[in-house]
């Protein structure tokens, strides 16, 4: 049986582009799909970077414009791991085109851009997803199977926190290709649309709509030099933000992010407590899902480590014998055979753009409440 190919063209060859293209590479090795993803071309501004790049992942050919690599007819799926502020105008114009889209997050650089981003996606018609990968940790796909299956039953809290340490120095520029996050003008915001957009897409999957928050956030180092032009400007963007929140369900939460806590570099949980159990879970503990069930007979309650990785399992019958954990790049290549799958079925792979215009409506909040000191009612998509 000869099964259909889908050609991919890239845009953007820095860590996201690793990340995408090595999950590209992967996914027939260990997903039986019925389409196969080619890396016919990839796109990029510096073309000896670009050229190494496409040498070392398997990309065909090379663009140094994306809207040549979209205007070729060869291209079924335009990827876009390019910073915040083209997002949209990649995407718009690949949609129009009838390309199918993947689109690194956040969505966008605030609510009205996604918005415009999903009319454009959905009046083309085009499959389309953006890449919250931590959906696709095993763990975490268990936890959502586990809250589905009301285990935990009405839930009360949830807390979550993602926290790194790399900008603590005063002396670290702004700007440009290595440090474009901490430019407003290229990432829109600083660890609201960066960290706590992952942390906040977990959230609403694993447990429904927020709908109020209340915000603060504080930029520790005030100017910066820019990168490219050697002047000091002001920096825009937030160094930590920690925000209190109601989710639709009735449930209270706490969320928190910073680049300023030394010695973590990618500290992500979250944990969630309901009436008969509560799950947790840890990025560097990734393939292990912490759970309490109150229900246990008394004498045996207590916390449990499930290690997941068993056939049973999400995701895992796909990659070794039990035991033997995965990591973080195959969430990637999860999500390359979710978007696939989807395409052939015609059963749209979550998050598709809408979706993720929820989590920017979350982030916008959170940003209005920071500079307003007020509670603030999420918009919903």
């Amino acid at each position: 049986m000869v099964k259909k190919t889908l050609n991919v063209g890239i845009v953007g060859y820095g860590f996201m582009g690793r990340t995408h293209a090595n999950a590209f590479r992967k996914v027939v090795n260990f997903f039986d799909l019925p389409i196969t993803p080619v890396l016919k071309a990839a796109c990029g501004r510096d073309e000896a970077k670009l050229k190494s790049y496409c040498e070392r992942w398997g990309w065909e050919t090379a663009e140094t414009d994306w809207r040549k690599l979209i205007d070729r007819k060869d291209i079924d799926v335009i990827d876009i791991c390019t910073p915040n502020d083209s997002h949209a105008e990649i995407a718009i114009a690949a949609a129009r085109a009838g390309k199918m889209v993947m689109c690194e997050k956040p969505l966008a650089m605030d609510g009205p851009q996604g918005e415009e981003m999903v009319r454009e996606i959905e009046k083309a018609g085009v499959a389309n997803m953006v890449w919250y990968n931590y959906r696709r940790v095993p763990a975490v796909t268990f936890a959502k199977q586990l809250i589905d299956e009301g285990r935990l039953g009405r839930v009360f809290h949830y807390r979550a926190k993602f926290l790194q340490d790399w900008t603590i120095s005063a002396d670290l520029p702004q700007g440009g290709a290595g440090l474009w996050r901490l430019d407003a003008a290229a990432a829109g915001s600083g660890v609201t649309g960066d960290l706590l957009a992952h942390c906040s897409d977990t959230a609403l999957w694993l447990n429904g709509n927020i709908n109020t928050v209340s915000a603060m956030t504080e930029t520790f180092i005030k100017e910066r030099t820019h990168s490219l032009t050697g002047e000091k400007q002001a920096v825009k963007i937030d160094d930590a933000c920690a925000f209190l929140a109601r989710f639709d369900n009735g449930s209270l939460a706490t969320f928190e992010s910073t680049r300023y806590a030394r010695g973590h570099k990618a500290l992500y949980t979250f944990e969630i407590n309901g009436e008969n159990a509560s799950i947790a879970w840890d990025l560097h503990d990734l393939h292990r899902l912490q759970y309490f069930d109150h229900r246990d007979r008394g004498n045996l309650r207590g916390w449990r480590s499930i290690h997941v990785t068993d056939g049973d399992h999400p995701y895992m019958s796909k990659w070794w014998v039990p035991g033997l954990q995965i990591g973080y790049e195959h969430t990637f290549v999860h999500q390359v055979a979710d978007f696939f799958e989807g395409v052939a079925s015609g059963q749209p792979a979550a998050p598709t753009f809408r979706d993720a215009l929820e989590t920017q409506y979350v982030c916008d909040a959170v940003l209005d409440s920071a500079k307003t000191g007020q509670w603030h009612s999420v918009k919903h998509a």
